[in-house]
């Protein structure tokens, strides 16, 4: 009977101990990066954000090899409704969340900084802008290159959809919310590159990750786009990458803490610098 006893109260130890250790899914795992977090966790958002939420959905599995990033890139707007009504558990935001929305519970997690690059075809001839410039030629002021230094060409002006926060934050920035006359509308960050290079004349902006040598970014005020300015602030025409959460991150999952804890690694930090952003840390 004392053997049965001492073997049932060992039963009952063992299995209070794994029950413990499993009562939070692992929090304990994220909080030390020992890679025991498992299962999923849903995105939703930017497109801007895509490099960089492909970038750590690809590194986060060296560290937690059982988790998977599930991502769905839809636009800022819709990632924060996806967030608040829980659908996703990160809302991928290219821009500050607005007052509303904090007020609705979701938190303002900045993982990055991006600046936006305003682009031409390759082959315009003007090289600088001053803000005041950008700001006349979006809202329809100024309509021909030459009126800045650059030939004798209607401007071709393109710009994101409503909804992008690449264009709540351009137009934030720039203070011409609801001004802007578009010659194109269009939904993705790789399209409006495409356009601006096959269209003389045009006239775009795009995060700062998606710049390449097949269209030509603009001086603004004399500094050109960089990781370096966009670091020390002097190039002025940039905004935050958001992961959105409902509520603080110590309120979330195992999982999504365990994300947030890849991000602020060296591993995490590695993958923001890769995909040409700068670390808000």
């Amino acid at each position: 009977m004392k053997k049965f006893g001492a073997l049932l109260l060992a039963c009952v130890l063992s299995f209070s101990l794994v029950g413990c250790g499993n009562n939070d899914g692992g929090s304990d795992a994220a909080a030390s990066g020992s890679g025991d977090v498992s299962g999923t966790v849903a995105l939703n958002g930017s497109t801007s954000m895509e490099k960089l939420v492909n970038g750590l959905k690809e590194g986060i599995v060296e560290t937690y090899p059982n988790l998977q990033l599930e991502p769905q890139f839809t636009g800022s707007s819709a990632g924060v409704e996806a967030v608040t009504n829980g659908t996703a558990d990160i809302g991928d935001v290219s821009r500050a969340l607005t007052d509303e929305e904090k007020a609705g519970g979701l938190v303002e997690n900045i993982v990055a900084l991006d600046g936006i690059a305003v682009v031409t075809d390759t082959a315009n001839t003007a090289t600088n802008l001053t803000t005041q410039q950008l700001k006349d030629i979006y809202t329809g002021k100024i309509t021909n290159w030459s009126e800045v230094g650059g030939a004798d060409q209607n401007i071709v002006v393109i710009g994101r959809e409503s909804g992008s926060g690449t264009r709540d934050a351009f137009e934030e920035i720039l203070d011409i919310a609801d001004q802007c006359q578009l010659a194109q509308t269009l939904n993705e960050t790789g399209a409006v590159a495409a356009a601006v290079q096959s269209t003389p004349g045009a006239i775009g902006y795009i995060s700062l990750d998606a710049l390449n040598d097949k269209v030509k970014a603009l001086q603004l005020d004399g500094v050109a786009p960089s990781e370096e300015t966009v670091k020390d602030g002097s190039y002025t025409l940039q905004r935050p990458f958001v992961m959105a959460t409902k509520g603080e991150i110590s309120e979330q999952s195992a999982q999504v803490q365990a994300v947030f804890e890849f991000i602020n690694s060296d591993a995490g930090q590695e993958v923001i610098s890769s995909v040409g952003l700068v670390s808000a840390k």
